[in-house]
Protein backbone atom coordinates (compact mmCIF):
# COMPACT_ATOMS: atom_id res chain seq x y z
CA UNK A 1 0.00 0.00 0.00
CA UNK A 2 1.05 3.54 -0.91
CA UNK A 3 0.18 6.37 0.81
CA UNK A 4 2.18 9.23 -0.97
CA UNK A 5 5.05 9.42 1.46
CA UNK A 6 6.06 6.09 2.54
CA UNK A 7 5.52 2.46 1.33
CA UNK A 8 3.88 0.41 3.39
CA UNK A 9 3.84 -3.34 3.29
CA UNK A 10 0.40 -4.92 4.98
CA UNK A 11 -0.10 -8.55 5.56
CA UNK A 12 -3.77 -10.05 5.14
CA UNK A 13 -4.82 -10.55 9.05
CA UNK A 14 -8.04 -12.09 10.35
CA UNK A 15 -9.43 -10.66 13.88
CA UNK A 16 -11.09 -13.64 16.10
CA UNK A 17 -13.63 -13.16 18.75
CA UNK A 18 -13.01 -15.57 21.21
CA UNK A 19 -15.54 -16.86 23.97
CA UNK A 20 -14.06 -18.04 27.12
CA UNK A 21 -14.78 -18.72 30.53
CA UNK A 22 -14.60 -15.45 32.89
CA UNK A 23 -11.98 -17.28 34.90
CA UNK A 24 -9.93 -18.81 31.63
CA UNK A 25 -9.72 -15.25 30.30
CA UNK A 26 -8.59 -13.75 34.11
CA UNK A 27 -6.22 -16.21 33.95
CA UNK A 28 -5.15 -15.93 30.57
CA UNK A 29 -4.57 -11.99 30.44
CA UNK A 30 -3.15 -12.07 34.05
CA UNK A 31 -0.56 -14.32 32.45
CA UNK A 32 0.39 -12.50 29.29
CA UNK A 33 -1.75 -14.65 26.56
CA UNK A 34 -4.14 -12.93 25.36
CA UNK A 35 -1.86 -10.17 23.35
CA UNK A 36 -1.82 -11.15 19.63
CA UNK A 37 1.92 -11.64 19.91
CA UNK A 38 1.15 -14.29 22.40
CA UNK A 39 -1.11 -16.23 20.21
CA UNK A 40 0.49 -16.03 17.35
CA UNK A 41 2.91 -17.70 19.63
CA UNK A 42 0.68 -20.25 21.15
CA UNK A 43 -0.82 -21.08 17.80
CA UNK A 44 2.40 -21.56 15.69
CA UNK A 45 3.49 -24.34 18.78
CA UNK A 46 0.24 -25.81 18.32
CA UNK A 47 0.59 -26.21 14.48
CA UNK A 48 4.08 -27.31 15.06
CA UNK A 49 2.98 -29.82 17.88
CA UNK A 50 0.29 -31.27 15.19
CA UNK A 51 2.74 -31.65 12.36
CA UNK A 52 5.43 -33.50 14.73
CA UNK A 53 2.54 -36.25 16.07
CA UNK A 54 1.64 -36.63 12.47
CA UNK A 55 5.34 -37.03 11.44
CA UNK A 56 5.36 -39.01 14.18
CA UNK A 57 2.61 -41.09 13.08
CA UNK A 58 3.63 -41.16 9.58
CA UNK A 59 7.09 -42.82 10.59
CA UNK A 60 5.34 -45.61 13.19
CA UNK A 61 3.14 -46.79 10.11
CA UNK A 62 6.37 -46.97 7.55
CA UNK A 63 7.95 -49.34 10.74
CA UNK A 64 4.99 -51.20 11.09
CA UNK A 65 5.07 -51.77 7.42
CA UNK A 66 8.24 -52.66 7.02
CA UNK A 67 7.94 -55.73 9.66
CA UNK A 68 10.49 -53.94 12.51
CA UNK A 69 9.81 -55.85 15.59
CA UNK A 70 8.87 -53.57 18.36
CA UNK A 71 11.16 -52.70 21.50
CA UNK A 72 10.04 -53.53 24.88
CA UNK A 73 9.85 -50.76 27.62
CA UNK A 74 13.40 -51.42 28.66
CA UNK A 75 14.83 -50.89 25.59
CA UNK A 76 12.68 -48.24 24.86
CA UNK A 77 13.87 -46.84 28.28
CA UNK A 78 17.85 -47.77 27.18
CA UNK A 79 17.62 -45.44 24.08
CA UNK A 80 15.79 -42.47 25.86
CA UNK A 81 18.85 -43.00 28.36
CA UNK A 82 21.13 -43.09 25.59
CA UNK A 83 20.28 -40.14 24.13
CA UNK A 84 19.68 -37.93 27.25
CA UNK A 85 23.56 -38.96 28.07
CA UNK A 86 24.71 -38.10 24.51
CA UNK A 87 22.99 -34.92 24.72
CA UNK A 88 24.76 -34.23 28.46
CA UNK A 89 28.41 -35.18 26.67
CA UNK A 90 27.77 -32.27 23.92
CA UNK A 91 26.95 -29.96 26.15
CA UNK A 92 29.45 -30.31 28.86
CA UNK A 93 31.68 -30.41 25.51
CA UNK A 94 30.03 -26.94 24.46
CA UNK A 95 30.63 -25.45 27.48
CA UNK A 96 34.36 -26.38 27.76
CA UNK A 97 34.68 -24.38 23.93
Amino acid sequence: MLDGRNAVHSIPVTELKVTLPDRLAREAREAGLLSPKAIQRLLREAMRRRAAAREFLGVADRVADAGVPSLSEEEIQAEVDAVRKARRRRRGAQARR
